[in-house]
């Protein structure tokens, strides 16, 4: 038996931990492993090289992925498919295990069904993926985020600031919820819910007459004020999935902010960084039990599956049922942080 796997999409803290779990699970049964460079790109281009247990040995602990990765659309390059199956033959490849998000796995359920075997592994910080309480590297994200707003407590209150900080999640609101409640956030702002900014600027000054003169705000890469239809947006150019680069919404409150009460606001992006340095414990352990359940899923011929965590059990779960719907922060933890955010 031999085994491809690949990283796809943004990296995210525990995928080396997750490909650990593959190549030890893999050599016990004498299955041989190819890592596949820069995700499908690598696997169009031919680009794979043979993984020892030697070559992966403590990776788990090391942020990134020593496979490299990329956001190429096999369905969008020219001959994508046709290479993709001229490399699986040539390499005689046997399974493909694809670790992503919903743009990796989507792809990995159209390979599937154009004659790729492949299983999936969920990553994502953003933890947006159906089918699975938590993906590689989210937990890892939220803990960064909810250092950060630590951190900006103590420079808010020396400077009678009020702190806007920017975090990642796009549409699904979870870093930005779990970071902004265990971090104390006054202000938590997710894309689930369009926000008014003049209610913003209530609590600000509120908060300023009760003798609290700072503000710490975590507010979402893809929350938007109420009067705003379009996302907020870096630039218009999309990616090979067709996602724009969001970000400046920060920059746009703390603007607000200091402009309608006369205090002074600024505005910190944690961007990559939440997706940088070393897992913690939690998405070590989870990523290494994934790879591990994947190779499994490879023995027993389960294609067009993929390992999920439910509870605190890792199982089995279609991969179309993954990717079959956006996941959005559920109400209860909206109503969580709006109990905690005074608006």
């Amino acid at each position: 038996m031999r085994i491809a796997v690949l990283c796809g999409g943004g990296d995210a803290p525990g995928l080396n931990a997750a490909v650990q779990g593959v190549v030890t699970r893999a050599n016990k049964y004498g299955y041989e492993v190819y890592g596949v460079l820069r995700g499908y790109e690598g696997l169009i281009n031919g680009d794979l090289k043979k993984l020892k247990p030697e070559d992966v040995e403590d990776i788990f602990q090391i942020g990134g992925t020593i496979l490299k990765t990329s956001r190429t659309n096999p369905y969008k390059r020219p001959d994508g498919l046709e290479k993709i199956l001229e490399n699986m033959k040539k390499f005689e490849i046997d399974a493909l295990i694809a670790m992503g998000g919903e743009d990796t796995l989507g792809a990995a359920s159209k390979l599937l069904k154009d004659g790729v075997p492949v299983v999936g592994v969920p990553k994502t910080i953003d933890n947006d993926l159906s089918e699975t309480d938590y993906a590689i590297g989210f937990q890892t994200a939220v803990s960064i985020a909810t250092e950060a707003l630590e951190r900006l407590h103590t420079t808010g209150k020396s400077h009678e600031r009020v702190m806007v900080c920017e975090i990642m999640g796009r549409d699904a609101g979870w870093i930005t919820m779990y970071a902004g409640l265990a971090g104390g956030a006054h202000i938590i702002l997710p894309p689930e819910k369009p926000f008014d900014i003049e209610s913003i600027c209530n609590v600000v000054r509120k908060r300023d007459e009760q003798g609290k003169k700072y503000t710490v705000i975590a507010v979402s890469e893809g929350a938007k004020p109420k009067d705003i239809k379009d996302l907020i947006t870096v630039s218009p150019e999309v990616d090979e999935y067709g996602h724009l680069r969001l970000g400046g919404i920060g920059k746009i409150l703390a603007g607000e902010i200091e402009r309608r009460t006369g205090k002074e606001a600024r505005d910190v992006v944690l961007g990559h960084l939440q997706r940088g340095g070393s897992p913690i414990a939690f998405d070590r352990v989870l990523s290494l039990h994934l790879g591990i359940h994947a190779v499994e899923l490879v023995r027993e011929k389960k294609f067009g599956y993929a390992s999920s965590l439910k509870g605190t059990k890792v199982v089995t779960v279609k991969l179309d049922d993954l990717v079959k719907e956006y996941r959005t922060a559920d109400e209860d933890l909206l109503e969580l942080a709006d109990t905690f955010s005074g608006i």
